[in-house]
């Protein structure tokens, strides 16, 4: 039928402008392509001319109410506002957690809709949220080209056969915008099999503060380390971490120089447990380093028992188009929980017990008043002189009055 009316459609405006005799065989055209009686099809011809006014679709009403979204709007604030997918897979354990806690004060009906959520549904409903949220980064690594033949390179591509201990680590600047002088960095290290990550914060990039910050993270584990790969900063690629690796027989790799994707998995840590927490507010006083390690103290409870992860398992190119398929959504102490060779039952066992009292959001209401006191210590200090000092001094001289001679 609507072939048909398209059909009609295209051939109208001849059909009106036509003599007699053009109208005839337009006619037979027609009824001979769409089986039509002729009266039919000149009503149709007529018909097809006429201007219909279209009524506006009755709008559906929303299946998940006002409360569902509501409930929805708390829990992606407790787990840190993640997409939908990655909600969608938290939602189970969190939303009888946070009841359980009184966190989250909703009846048995709209605590069973939270959980039939689709993912889709909840990148739509939290679209103009997520609207809300901002910001962008500098990179800080200098190379460190005295250790590079010693150290092997491993790409993004080398990792599928990755076990738990094997970890990435970089290092985020605190400049707030401004690289003179000296300011905070904070070290991420991020598991590749897992996802478990542990950040320290350090009073700046100098060999002495990050590899003490490596030794304490690294110990912090619930696995033993089994190798580090880095970037190529001189944090890193230096003689005291390099034997540290040799002494406890680790596996000390490195990418290749301005290829950032082969640290992706510590490169997205970077940016959701760092720059999502305390944002790009410069810090470099050693208040602002405390409150920064009070906060990754607490964000490595949420982002190891609460935070879902995706691991990508395959990717494909055909032509132009990649197609990348991921495993099903999983909290980094989940993965440890299920693996079978690397992590001990005394290891599980208390990993469970830690897990059993936690509230992830009361967690994140002490993470927001901790990230709102740096946030005011940061604000409140004076921004340093865009000039050169000996210009400064020049142009206070010129705006003195001259004597008269």
């Amino acid at each position: 039928m609507s072939e048909r009316r398209a059909v009609t459609k295209v051939i109208a405006t001849r059909y009106a402008r036509a003599d007699r005799a053009v109208k005839k065989q337009i006619l037979d055209e027609l009824c001979a392509t769409t089986g039509w009686h002729r009266d039919h099809a000149r009503k149709a011809l007529r018909q097809a001319l006429v201007l219909k006014a279209v009524r506006a679709r009755a709008s559906r009403a929303p299946i998940y109410g006002e409360p569902v979204i509501e409930a929805l709007r708390f829990c992606w604030a407790v787990q840190g506002t993640p997409c939908g997918r990655l909600l969608a897979a938290a939602l189970p354990d969190l939303v009888p957690r946070l009841r359980r806690f009184k966190e989250l004060r909703i009846d048995a009906g709209t605590a069973a809709q939270l959980l039939r959520i689709a993912p889709a549904t909840i990148d739509r409903r939290l679209k103009a949220d997520r609207a809300k949220l901002q910001p962008r980064g500098r990179s800080h690594t200098k190379p460190g080209t005295l250790l590079k033949d010693s150290i092997p390179i491993r790409t993004w591509a080398e990792w599928n056969d990755a076990v738990p201990g094997f970890v990435e680590i970089d290092l985020v600047g605190h400049e707030g915008g401004n690289s003179q002088g000296e300011f905070c960095f904070t070290l991420d290290i991020t598991d590749i099999a897992t996802g478990w990550t542990e950040t320290r914060s350090v009073i700046n990039k100098a060999q002495k503060w990050v590899f003490a910050a490596v030794k304490d993270a690294t110990a912090a584990f619930p696995f033993p380390i089994l190798g580090l790969d880095s970037d190529n900063g001189s944090e890193f690629i230096n003689w005291e971490l390099f034997r540290w690796c040799e002494q406890e027989n680790l596996t000390f790799t490195r990418s290749r120089s301005g290829n950032k994707n082969d640290g992706a998995h510590v490169e997205q840590k970077n940016w959701h447990i760092v720059r999502q927490t305390v944002g790009y507010h410069r810090c470099d006083t050693a208040a602002e380093l405390e409150l920064l390690n009070r906060i990754w103290a607490l964000r490595r409870l949420l982002t190891n028992h609460f935070g879902a992860q995706q691991k990508l398992m395959s990717k494909v190119r055909a032509g132009a188009k990649i197609s990348k398929t991921y495993d099903a959504p999983a909290t980094p102490y989940q993965r440890v929980l299920a693996d079978t060779g690397t992590v001990s039952k005394t290891t599980k066992a208390r990993l469970k017990r830690e897990n059993r009292p936690l509230n992830p959001a009361a967690i994140q209401r002490q993470i927001q008043a901790l990230s709102a006191e740096l946030l005011t210590l940061s604000t409140a200090k004076r921004a340093p002189d865009k000039q050169p000092a000996i210009r400064a001094k020049l142009n206070d001289s010129s705006k003195q009055p001259r004597r008269a001679s």
